[in-house]
């Protein structure tokens, strides 16, 4: 596969997976910014999705259809949902020979309901959530597209390093922007804790798990940890390292071996770290490492797979 190819394939699953995880965040910041008389704020999801300065996320911080608008409408918002979806589509339109037809419909279908007024009418005035929900929909059907119609092919393999590596970064992202959580001294109560699964899509895995109270200890262990949970760290590099020795005929030696080892050290950091339930000291330190090293395997396979 021409290294192009591979490269565009690989950030049209980035694009993707990141559109699904802003969308879940937001949805459920949007019922917490409802139902909790004491909610925290959209300041910190301007920041993390957004690209305006202090004084622009002080001035739309308040204003909720604002602030639905910026981060999934704005065109001139890079971060935006909307530009997610146009990059991805046109990262499709780029390589409609080594995707299916369906899987093209299913993004050029996304792309026109995210340019629907009647949509963005809905979501920034009537009724946000049905809004956001019938984006995610949309995004379910573009993942089971895939999953049914690509052939298991390099191309495949490409779509599913960049899906989990994305997911990584975005789980890594989300627990950085709720880190608060697990400080020792921390009063957050156990309805933060709760928005934050709901965010991963983690919430009945925790229940069904763990059978009592939500403790932030044992929220930390699901979601660095658990085998079962396909949003947990440990569980997106696994994914990553299987589909990694996948391209081991279709490579180079140095550039296999070098990436094989970064996605391997990765794992080893999360799988061998000591932040079980209730020791989350060091959290900070070692979600920078995780980071870092994960940015370390996007280099390895720019360098090595896609210059």
């Amino acid at each position: 596969m021409l290294s192009r190819v591979a490269d565009t394939i690989y950030w049209l699953a980035r694009y993707m997976e990141r559109t699904q995880t802003m969308l879940q965040v937001i949805r459920i910041q949007y019922i917490a910014s409802q139902d909790e008389p004491h909610y925290w704020g959209w300041q910190p999801l301007l920041y993390t999705y957004g690209d305006l300065s202090e004084k622009e996320v002080a001035k739309r911080a308040p204003h909720t259809p604002q602030v639905l608008y910026h981060l999934l409408f704005d065109r001139d918002n890079a971060a935006s949902v909307y530009r997610n979806i146009v990059q991805g589509r046109e990262n499709a339109r780029a390589v409609q020979d080594h995707i299916t037809k369906e899987v093209w419909q299913s993004l050029n279908d996304y792309y026109h309901l995210i340019r629907n007024d009647a949509l963005a009418h809905q979501t920034l005035g009537e009724d946000p959530v049905s809004g956001m929900d019938n984006l995610l929909q949309q995004s379910i059907l573009y993942v089971g597209t895939v999953e049914n119609t690509m052939p298991r092919d390099e191309g495949y393999i490409f779509l599913r390093l960049g899906k989990f590596l994305e997911r990584a970064l975005q789980t890594v992202d989300l627990l950085r922007l709720n880190q608060h959580l697990f400080e020792e001294a921390s009063s957050a109560s156990s309805h933060e804790l709760r928005y934050l699964l709901y965010s991963l899509l983690g919430y009945e895995l925790y229940v069904k798990t763990y059978q009592g109270d939500f403790e932030a200890g044992n929220v930390l262990e699901l979601v660095l940890y658990s085998l079962d949970f396909p949003h947990s760290l440990l569980y997106s590099l696994g994914q990553l390292l299987s589909y990694c020795e996948r391209l081991k005929d279709k490579s180079r030696p140095e550039s296999y071996e070098q990436l094989r080892f970064l996605i391997g050290k990765a794992r080893t950091t999360v799988a061998y770290s000591s932040l079980r339930a209730q020791k989350t000291e060091g959290l900070e330190n070692f979600l920078t490492q995780v980071r870092s090293e994960l940015l370390a395997i996007t280099s390895a396979l720019s360098t090595s797979y896609f210059s």
